[in-house]
């Protein structure tokens, strides 16, 4: 793939992007068919998960699996437009919003490389090796969450870690909130009591 092909292009921006380079922003399409083109590998997987849920005769779970991971991939972008409408940075969103996810792709391959890093520095305890992984994997994805921002949106610091912070906020409560009110539901035996 040259840099001259769609697909080509994503890598190379993710590539540049993953390593702090601003640049790479302008090489994600800014239309609705790029975005959606960007979710559909991420929601493939999942989906492949719910599927085989499915056929195994546990349909609840493999719906409910890809409805919560929807829900967690779409968080972002919904988060994201609304402070990019609030600050008259929405003719930026769609461009940011489809690098955003095309971005994920760096993590795990960050992941990769931390682990090999914990394994060449030797002596480290497994536990502690796993510890330090997961703490420089989650800097490195608040990281690039941030420079995406600030970069794609056009937004100062301060700005964009606010969006940061409350996307992730946001990621985690819509992943959080169905497991604890099922579990509420459970231990109530079926009924969720909001409060007396």
């Amino acid at each position: 793939m040259t840099e001259s092909t769609p697909g080509g292009r994503v890598m190379i921006g993710v590539a540049r992007l993953a390593r702090g380079r601003a640049d790479g922003i302008t090489l994600f399409p800014s239309t609705v068919a790029g975005f959606l083109t960007s979710l559909a590998p991420l929601i493939a997987f999942p989906l492949v998960g719910g599927l085989m849920a499915v056929v195994q005769g546990d349909a609840r779970k493999g719906v409910a699996d890809v409805l919560a991971t929807v829900s967690a991939l779409l968080a972002p972008a919904v988060i994201s437009h609304a402070f990019a409408r609030r600050w008259g940075r929405e003719e930026l969103w769609l461009r940011f919003a489809t690098a955003f996810n095309w971005c994920q792709w760096a993590l795990p391959l960050m992941a990769m490389i931390l682990l090999m890093v914990m394994g060449l520095i030797g002596g480290m305890a497994s536990r502690t090796a796993a510890v330090a992984t997961v703490l420089g994997l989650a800097a490195y994805a608040l990281w690039l969450h941030w420079f995406l921002v600030s970069h794609g949106l056009l937004l100062g610091m301060a700005r964009s870690a606010l969006v940061v912070i409350c996307m992730n906020l946001g990621t985690a409560a819509v992943i959080l909130m169905p497991r604890m009110l099922a579990l509420m539901a459970s231990d109530s035996g079926g009924r969720v009591t909001l409060g007396q």
